[in-house]
């Protein structure tokens, strides 16, 4: 009887230790080795104010109230986070220690909970107050919100030894039950504890022969005491069919909202004209880095599409000189990130609807804004072409410099025509070139968007002389010791009927967040053939571990002193530009090296070998190198490393192989073209026997009776830094396919 009174005893202070360690925890540190979390990652995670679904009484006085039940789609499962507000009404202080939330499904499967990492250190409820208290799960895609049940029960020792607990109460979620809020209504989202108010205030559209282009005009509202920053959240487009498409969220770095002041942020994407435009709905994610988790904020319906009278893209007007009558359409208003300042641009179509043909006006112009300010631009043919003949219509560009701090609502452009020489006042000649104005475009700032292309998606550019395609096909992390390379590898495909050059481009990569950074462009300097694609690898640096979830790159033409730069010249702006969502990065290593994805390569390696001898270590082994030849790239600054590691022995040694010495050689069995022997130091497009890696080490023979197992690693490897692509335990002496 004692013995099992001391077991009892012991199960319940073992039991009241790791309740209380658990509870105190943030529910990742298991998962990540309590390891700090990254730099850039969500330090308190954002609420929303979604309806309650009911209470569980404790006893006359307090109570637990479920709410703020949300479900998000992920890839493969759901997100479920919900909040516990916990209400003390009694006369001394409430542990919730003693408590916990649990949640199954009606088919009666259990669901692990986890309570969010801010909230990991809320336990005392003092009387006759209140504690909201936040959690998440993971569901599979097939459950939904009406078939989860919320548990409360308490700690209980009383209670048989295989649960210890006590059921308080349980909730159901209602059959219509919606976190959805209406269009035109508000929602309350806490940010760091403060209440911030939410309302869609309009929806813009336009559409070309692909896409829709929406524009949805959030206000958030501070109507709490305190200033604060509104996190570097994701904006979703969500369809009746439940399809998701991403946002841009245009000037939202930094943003701090003071106590009692509002501030409109314009969302802008792309989705398929195919896709019905009805019950569209907003949905406000943030990504959790340190959860590996998107978790819902608010879902909002969007109301009907404004009007867009008063924006004169899409519209013909047309004007009359001494030459003749010509037509002109402003397509686009856009306005790009440059360095420290943005770019305006905006693109037309001059054509000639009659039956002779017209020279090119020598056509001048600038910007206005809010019918004041005054921005002088620059004219740029981007199409090859000296006249128009009939019917015929050519394309050009006007840029305009601004601080990228401007606000402004409405810009126009006004087109112009150089008549001569003006001028001064004094009578004498001005050094400005006379011009009479020709026509006069408005635009509006909330529809000054870039086009987004969603990941996969393929975007032209149908210049005359000069017609392109832009795809992205990948996102790559290189991780070194204090920064990150971030790439994404851009295909770039020839439309036209000859070989042609591609154009000299400028990119910036966008986070989530709203800050840009420059990308440097790898160069293709050879022709591309015609339905011939190349490849360019677009990097930047950034910091350490830096979320990538959300990130987009913004591509454009480069510009120098009004013409698409030729050879050396440096770029002083862009035009064309258009944007595309970047996707998540797949960070699988393989466990093989059988068809070793390394666009435009692609290798296997076979019949590894391992050698000990008086001069050290040595290692054989065959491969094949295949490529994708019609993709003409720039391999420069990417190399491939082949690491053989021993932790045990302490034998760790590489050896670097250079990408652009891939397309070498091709040595068939008798040796290369020249006749010589093919080296066993270097990897060639085809397949090969016998490449080696050795590392002299003569004191190694003596350690081969301690020696049974090793890793060998493959790494992707760019400027320096390094991924790992595929890794395998080898045994030692032993050929291993």
């Amino acid at each position: 009887m004692n013995s099992k009174r001391k077991r009892y005893k012991t199960c319940i202070v073992l039991l009241a230790a790791v309740l209380a360690f658990g509870s105190a925890l943030p529910a990742f540190a298991a998962e990540s080795g309590g390891t700090t979390p990254p730099s850039g990652t969500t330090a308190t995670v954002s609420t929303g104010t979604a309806p309650a679904i009911g209470q569980v009484a404790l006893n006359a006085t307090s109570y637990f109230e479920l709410k703020n039940v949300v479900m998000m789609p992920e890839q493969g499962n759901k997100t479920v986070t919900f909040t516990v507000g916990v209400h003390n009404g009694g006369t001394t202080d409430l542990q919730f220690i003693d408590y916990w939330p649990r949640l199954r499904t009606k088919s009666g499967n259990q669901i692990s909970v986890r309570v969010l990492p801010q909230d990991k250190d809320k336990n005392r409820i003092p009387a006759k107050s209140s504690q909201d208290i936040s959690f998440y799960a993971t569901v599979n895609e097939s459950t939904d919100l009406k078939d989860l049940i919320f548990e409360i029960i308490k700690w209980d020792f009383s209670m048989p030894e295989a649960d210890f607990v006590r059921k308080i109460g349980d909730v159901s979620v209602p059959d219509d039950y919606s976190v959805v809020t209406p269009a035109g209504k508000a929602h309350t989202i806490q940010m760091a504890s403060n209440p911030v108010k939410g309302t869609i205030k309009k929806v813009l559209m336009s559409k070309n022969e692909k896409n829709y282009t929406p524009t949805i005009v959030l206000n958030l509202e501070n109507v709490g005491s305190k200033s604060v920053a509104v996190p570097g959240y994701q904006y979703l487009l969500r369809t009746s069919e439940g399809y998701m498409y991403p946002l841009d969220a245009k000037a939202i770095k930094d943003l701090t909202l003071n106590p009692q002041t509002n501030k409109d942020i314009d969302l802008t994407g792309s989705v398929p004209v195919s896709v019905s435009t009805e019950g569209w709905q907003l949905v406000i994610v943030q990504n959790a880095q340190d959860l590996k988790l998107n978790l819902p904020i608010a879902f909002f319906a969007l109301p009907a599409v404004s009007d867009t009278d008063g924006v004169d893209t899409g519209k013909a007007f047309s004007f009359t000189n001494k030459a003749g009558t010509y037509t002109a359409q402003l397509n686009t208003v856009q306005r790009l990130p440059w360095e420290d300042q943005d770019i305006l641009t905006a693109g037309f179509t001059l054509s000639n609807k009659g039956p002779e043909a017209l020279p090119i006006p020598d056509l001048t112009g600038y910007f206005k804004l809010d019918d004041n300010v005054k921005v002088e631009a620059k004219l740029v043919r981007t199409d090859n072409v000296i006249g128009l003949a009939p019917n015929a219509e050519a394309q050009f560009q006007f840029i305009g410099k601004i601080p990228y701090t401007s606000q402004f609502g409405k810009v126009k452009l006004v087109l112009q025509e150089k008549t001569g020489s003006g001028s001064s006042n004094d009578g004498k000649t001005d050094q400005q070139t006379a011009a009479s104005d020709l026509l006069e475009f408005v635009h509006r700032s909330e529809l000054m968007n870039i086009p987004y292309n969603n990941f996969g998606e393929m975007y032209k550019v149908t210049n005359v002389g000069r017609s392109v395609s832009y795809k992205v096909r990948s996102v790559t992390t290189y991780a070194g010791d204090t920064a990150d390379t971030y790439t994404a590898l851009l295909e770039v495909g020839n439309l036209e009927t000859r070989a042609s050059d591609i154009s000299k481009l400028v990119g910036y990569f966008k986070t989530a967040q709203g800050r840009y950074y420059p990308a440097s462009i790898s160069e293709v300097k050879s022709k591309i053939s015609p339905d011939g694609k190349a490849l360019l690898l677009l990097s930047t640096n950034i910091a350490k571990g830096f979320p990538t979830s959300g990130m987009s790159v913004i591509i454009g033409e480069a510009v120098t002193e009004g013409k698409l730069t030729e050879a050396d010249k440096k770029p002083d702006a862009y035009v064309n530009a258009a944007a595309y969502w970047l996707p998540q990065e797949d960070f699988t290593v393989k466990k093989d090296f059988k068809n070793i994805d390394l666009v435009p390569y692609q290798l296997s390696l076979s019949n590894i070998r391992s050698i000990i001898d008086q001069q050290g270590v040595k290692l054989k082994l065959d491969y094949e190198l295949t490529k994708d030849l019609m993709l003409t790239t720039n391999m420069e600054g990417r190399k491939l490393i082949l690491e053989l590691d021993d932790a045990d022995r302490k034998i760790k040694f590489n050896k670097e192989f250079d990408f652009k010495d891939f397309d070498g050689g091709s040595p068939d069995k008798q040796g290369t073209a020249s006749g010589k022997l093919e080296p066993k130091d270097k990897i060639f497009i085809g397949k090969h026997k016998d490449l080696e890696l050795q590392a002299d080490d003569k004191n190694l023979i003596f350690e081969v009776s301690y020696v049974k197992k090793f890793k060998l690693n493959l790494y992707d490897s760019f400027q320096g830094q390094k991924k790992l692509i595929a890794t395998k335990e080898v045994e030692w002496f032993i050929t291993t396919e």
